[in-house]
């Protein structure tokens, strides 16, 4: 509550989002009981990261009880999507990653003599405010400086389309920057960092 000049009381507070919609998703969603859309990023966001059995099957992420950044995104994109939820994107980033705003894969990349590799990260723009759930410690505010390139997608293109995405940009950042690793060395290093960070 806040004074306005003219000194009468303003009142601000929180309006919940109720999932309206009785597809497969959402009612496996309540079954948790999970009864709003904040209650619900909340939820996800408290969940481990690790990767899915199918990545083309949303519901693994509370079936699992773990997701990546692109299955726990795009899973809540697609809850909205189903109820309807105005203002709410599936973002696709491309990011410089390194030991300092993704501190759990180490000296990786230092150690192959980089600087940093251009890692896609999904995310969500809730009026176009960056949020990010990946894990119970996720902070958009650690990337953003960090970030190159942004598109929106949807959530059934964190699938191929969003590796295709990344390999490409992959493979023109190591011809622009004259990068003496190929891309198949390049991607393994990679999928070094993605296994530490599932730890």
């Amino acid at each position: 509550m806040i004074s306005d000049p003219d000194n009468y009381k303003i009142v601000f507070s929180i309006k919940h989002l109720i999932f309206n919609s009785n597809d497969q998703l959402t009612n496996l969603v309540k079954s948790k009981g999970i009864e709003n859309w904040g209650d619900l990023i909340d939820y996800i966001k408290k969940l481990p990261y690790g990767r899915n059995q199918n990545r083309e099957d949303f519901s693994l992420v509370l079936k699992e009880n773990k997701g990546t950044c692109s299955s726990k995104h795009s899973f809540l994109k697609k809850i909205a999507d189903l109820n309807n939820f105005e203002n709410v994107k599936l973002i696709l980033g491309i990011y410089r990653m390194n030991h300092l705003n993704t501190s759990k894969i180490g000296s990786i990349i230092s150690e192959n003599g980089l600087d940093y590799i251009p890692e896609a990260h999904c995310y969500l723009k809730l009026n176009r405010r960056r949020i990010e759930i990946t894990n119970s410690n996720a902070d958009i505010g650690n990337l953003i400086e960090d970030i190159i390139d942004e598109i929106e997608i949807e959530p059934e293109q964190v699938l191929t389309f969003k590796i295709d995405y990344h390999k490409r940009f992959l493979q023109r950042w190591i011809i622009e920057n004259e990068i003496n690793l190929d891309f198949e060395k390049i991607w393994g290093i990679r999928e070094q960092c993605i296994k530490w960070l599932e730890q």
